[in-house]
């Protein structure tokens, strides 16, 4: 990729984004890039074509990149928006690359109680903003008090969450629709960090016992049914271990598909996401929604992003 004016950070060009997501597959991305600090990003973003498509990676859990790559830049979070601090007014302030059970450890540290369930969010703030995420019963938006963003002009603008609209996994703007996430203020309650510290040690000992974490997933593949779990039902429906290509239905979480030998393709982990939904369909009558964003080519197909 050309250099870009005042840009300090890495630029590559098609880059392997198997190196970058958590389930080791799926092709590259025309452009990739590492921004050194928020203002490097807004530097990039000005200089990008307007009609540029961009996919923002924090992680890269909760992210399926097709086989045929993604036509675009993909800009890489994790090492450049990373402010975390505690504000003057008590607020906690966490750019969107900041790992989210980072943020959990640091709440804690300051004494600050609720923040806890952050450190089951295999992802970054970024990604935990831009689809609410949540897990043990907590959700992140309940906790905004505002949140920085970057449009597509690099000019940084900050909201409040009466801005979008938030439901389960979910979050729409309700203004511009060109803004990305770039960090968030959270409002926690006083709290003990001895105790914190407990919840999450608990938080992580029951995660590690219950989810594939040693081999390469994506977290949840499928949102809760309301009043159900996707695990239960795709369990019910047989499903457990079944085995697509490389792919594989987790043998020790059913919502989970993992990736045992790294040699999956990101078609077997899409058609293998279609078949449990399928079966479940047919068994129960229950619509399984994906959670995992899917985007970029089918390697004979045009290029699609979906939510």
């Amino acid at each position: 990729m050309n250099a870009i004016p005042g840009f300090r950070g890495e630029l590559r060009s098609d880059e392997p984004m198997s190196r970058h997501v958590s389930w080791r597959a799926g092709g590259a991305a025309t452009r990739a890039a590492w921004p050194a600090d928020l203002d490097d990003c807004a530097t990039l973003l000005a200089a990008l074509p307007k009609d540029e498509p961009l996919l923002m990676i924090g992680l890269g859990s909760n992210l399926l990149i097709r086989d045929g790559g993604f036509r675009g830049t993909a800009i890489l979070t994790h090492s450049a928006l990373k402010t975390l601090r505690l504000e003057a007014d008590g607020s906690l302030y966490a750019e969107a690359g900041v790992a989210s059970p980072k943020a959990a450890r640091f709440a804690a540290t300051h004494d600050l109680a609720g923040a806890e369930f952050l450190a089951g969010i295999p992802g970054t703030v970024g990604g935990a903003l831009a689809m609410n995420a949540g897990c043990y019963g907590s959700e992140t938006w309940p906790f905004v008090e505002k949140v920085l963003l970057l449009n597509r002009r690099g000019e940084k603008v900050v909201r409040t969450p009466d801005d979008f609209e938030i439901g389960y996994r979910h979050v729409r703007p309700l203004m511009a629709d060109d803004e990305i996430f770039a960090g968030a203020w959270f409002r926690f309650q006083r709290g003990h960090g001895d105790e914190s510290r407990e919840r999450i040690r608990a938080l992580l000992e029951k995660r590690i016992n219950s989810q594939p974490l040693s081999l390469p997933n994506a977290g949840s593949v499928f949102r809760n049914p309301p009043g159900d779990h996707a695990a239960r039902l795709i369990e019910a429906a047989g499903l457990k271990g079944l085995k697509l290509g490389g792919a594989q239905v987790s043998e020790k979480h059913a919502n989970f598909i993992v990736n045992p030998q790294g040699a999956a393709k990101a078609s077997e982990i899409e058609m293998l996401i279609g078949q449990i939904q399928a079966v479940v369909m047919q068994k129960f009558g229950v619509a399984l929604e994906c959670e995992v964003r899917i985007v970029g080519e089918k390697v004979h197909g045009k290029s699609e992003v979906e939510a």
